[in-house]
């Protein structure tokens, strides 16, 4: 780092340090009639309230393969994982899953069921995955990715995952393939397991 960058945080911090609202330095503390400490203003009376973070991407295939992306950013820089990010304000999650899986992949997608729905509490995310068909075998990847590829079953590196969120779902959806039958899961992934 030069003397002239500013330190950086991945991820940012989340507990606000000054008021968005005013300016003025944040206290934390439990605000009355609620039943958690929060960041509050004592100038201007805001309250700032942090909310887990959505994480939304889908298990694209094409002909039978999955389809996955290396990542060309950290966290993981150089793993393999679906197509997925966090979703932006004013988007549906359903919209945020289509435009994380083009940006990352370029792949045209034709959206699914959603399929699974997992608590990370720990690092205070909820994911969610779609299934979704491609639309054709083309792919573009964007700047977030190395590649992009599709696997046959066999051909995914387990061991080169980025998020266990990825592994589970694409355990479960290979699991459910042979099944013949994809039901929406939702489940926790406990970091002390």
């Amino acid at each position: 780092m030069s003397a002239n960058q500013p330190p950086s945080y991945f991820p940012a911090p989340r507990r606000a340090r000054f008021c968005s609202q005013c300016g003025s330095p944040v206290a934390r503390r439990v605000p009355d009639g609620d039943n958690r400490e929060r960041d509050l203003c004592d100038h201007c009376g805001a309250i700032h309230y942090q909310n887990p973070r959505m994480v939304v991407g889908t298990v694209p295939t094409w002909q039978g393969r999955v389809l996955l992306c290396r990542r060309a950013i950290e966290p993981r820089y150089d793993t393999w994982t679906l197509p997925a990010g966090f979703m932006e304000l004013g988007e549906s999650t359903a919209q945020g899953a289509e435009r994380e899986t083009l940006e990352e992949s370029g792949a045209r997608i034709a959206l699914g069921q959603l399929y699974t729905v997992i608590d990370v509490p720990q690092v205070e995310q909820v994911h969610l995955f779609y299934l979704a068909e491609a639309l054709g075998p083309e792919l573009d990847p964007g700047p977030e990715s190395l590649e992009a590829r599709y696997f046959d079953e066999a051909e995914i590196p387990w061991s080169d995952l980025s998020f266990r969120t990825v592994a589970t779902t694409l355990q479960r959806y290979f699991e459910d393939r042979r099944r013949g039958t994809f039901p929406t899961q939702h489940y926790t992934l406990d970091s002390r397991r």
